[in-house]
Formats: structure tokens, sequence, C-alpha cells
């Protein structure tokens, strides 16, 4: 009987001892590498509504899930380097903000899953083999960009029903440039408009394309993504202002700035659902199963303010439509 006790107590003692070891192994905390092309102000409704995403499913910030921030302010070229430094830390994921930014993370790693927060044409540029199975090590959002250029010519010529000359604003080097070009090329032709693609490569060139785009007479200004424009959306606001160009823009951040109108994706909303990707990436999905996402949210945004600083009725059929206006 005495056996069986102190059996049994020997028993007990080695769950105890088991219990309080397992218990001191330190808990691992995920580490997600978040990689933007612009400043943190910049994006910071957009960064936001990623957190409030993760929030929503049971992350908190700095407990038990942390995120290292790098942002490239402007300057592309440092991309690779803080995508490698990224990779360096050892993240669990890392999170792209811009087609420049996964370019750069795709190229640092092929083993790290990467989630794209918004991506023009994720399988013209290579980064998944399709929409329904990327095959790699990359998924996440897409933003239907190019095809959406053409709405935007369209709305610009019923803003301006005399509109035969607008000049293209974008950068040849960067992805998705050629797709949104293109879209943009068979819309003008629909409705008899002359386009005049103006390159900018660097933040210098964006006064001389401006110049330029006086220089020929432009009727209307058309801004393709880039994150050239990003970190100088100021300026490429104010040119078109001062020059009486009605302009239109891919994401409502420009007209809350003081931009005419914009048109394009929802990219809060977007941002707010890469959190799910990281949640099923963390639970264990991978990125080559899981389905590249396409918009949900669109939306119209027009400043009445603007407008009338350039002398411009907006039509109350395209008011109309408007999801929201800034008076």
């Amino acid at each position: 009987m005495s056996r069986k006790i102190a059996g049994f107590a020997f028993g007990v003692l080695l769950f105890a001892l088991f219990s309080i070891a397992e218990a001191q192994q330190p808990i691992k905390i995920p580490r997600i590498g978040y990689l933007g092309g612009a400043s943190p102000s910049l994006a910071a409704a957009r960064i936001e509504a990623f957190r409030q995403g993760l929030r929503e499913l049971g992350y908190v910030e700095g407990k038990n899930i942390v995120i290292e921030y790098r942002y490239a302010e402007g300057k592309l070229d440092r991309l690779p380097a803080l995508a490698a430094e990224l990779v360096r830390l050892k993240v669990d994921i890392i999170v792209t903000a811009a087609p420049a930014v996964t370019q750069a993370a795709k190229e640092a790693t092929n083993t790290i899953p990467i989630v794209m927060t918004n991506e023009a044409d994720p399988v013209g540029t290579g980064f998944v083999t399709s929409l329904a199975r990327p095959g790699g090590n990359v998924t996440g959002l897409s933003t239907l960009a190019p095809e959406l250029s053409g709405k935007r010519l369209e709305l610009l010529k019923e803003v301006v029903p005399k509109l035969s000359r607008v000049a293209v604003f974008g950068t040849s080097t960067q992805p998705g440039y050629a797709q949104g070009l293109r879209e943009t090329k068979l819309a003008a032709r629909a409705f008899g408009v002359h386009l005049q693609a103006l390159d900018v490569l660097d933040p210098k060139d964006i006064e001389t394309a401006f110049r330029e785009a006086s220089k020929r007479r432009a009727d209307g200004v058309l801004v393709l993504p880039s994150p050239v424009f990003n970190s100088h959306r100021t300026q490429v606001v104010e040119l078109p202002v001062k020059s009486r160009l009605p302009a239109i823009y891919y994401a409502a951040e420009w007209v809350e700035e003081g931009g005419l109108m914009s048109y394009g994706t929802n990219f809060v909303d977007l941002y707010r659902r890469a959190a799910i990707y990281v949640d099923k990436i963390l639970k264990g999905a991978k990125p080559a199963d899981l389905p590249v996402e396409q918009p949900t949210k669109f939306e119209l945004v027009i400043n009445l303010k603007t407008a009338k600083q350039i002398r411009l009725t907006i039509p109350p059929t395209v008011l109309a439509r408007a999801d929201r206006v800034i008076r």
C-alpha cells in the first residue's frame, strides 16, 4: 500500500513539475513586418484600418502580436534594403503597401509569406500564378487598378464634356503602369480623347511634367498609381489647381488633400481585409492556397471647393453618384 501511495505521489510530483516547466516556456508572439513606400503620416488611415482588422480578430499590438514597421519615405531605392532587414529579423509575415514594395519583398525572400494590401495586376506582374491559386509565397488583395483607369477617363469626360486632350501622369518603371495606360488608351479611343502620356520617374520630374501638360494644352489630368507621387501628394494636387486643370486620381486621399475628384477601390477597406490573410497564415494556411481577393468596395469622391477654385461646375448627374462630397 505504501509503495502505491509513494508511486502515486511521485506521479503527481512529475505531473506538477512538467506543468510548471510547460508554463515557464516562453510563448512565441507572432512578428509581422510592414513595408511601406511612403511615410507613415501619408498612410495613417490605411495602417489604422489594418490594425483595426487585427483587433477585430483578437490581436492586440504589443501584447499578442508585434509589428515591425519599415518605411521608404518616398525613396524607393531604399526598399530592397528595408525588405532584407525584415527578412533578417525573421518576421513571420511581410505585409506590403504597394506593387513596388511587393516586388522588393518578393526579391528578398521566397519563403516568408507576403500579404499584398493593394496590387493592380498581381498576375501580370508575376507576383502570383493566378488569382485562384497564387502558387508561391505571395497572396493578398488586388485593386483592379488597370480596369478602373478607363472609368476614370469616362468620369473626367462627363465633368468636362468638351474634353479632347488629357495628360496621363505615371511612372513607367512601376508594376502595373503598362496595364493602366493600355486601359486608358482603350477608353480614350472610345471617347475620342487624345492622350499625352507623361513619364514621371523621379519627384523632381513632377513640375516639369505639369509644365509640359500646359504647353501641350491639356484639358485635364489623369493620375495613375505611382509611389513617386505618394510622398509629394500636395504638389501633385496643387499644380493642376493652379493651372485650372480638372484632375482625377485613384484614391480618396488625393481629394481630401485638395484634388478635384477620385474614383477607385476603397483602400481603407483593403487594408482592413489584409488582416484576415495575416490571421489565416498565422493559423497555418499557406499563401499558395489562399486566393487573391478582388475589391468589393469602390468610391467616387468629389471636392466642390476645388471645383469652385478652377471654375468648374460638376454636373448634377455626377454629383448624385458620388459616395462622398467635400464642400
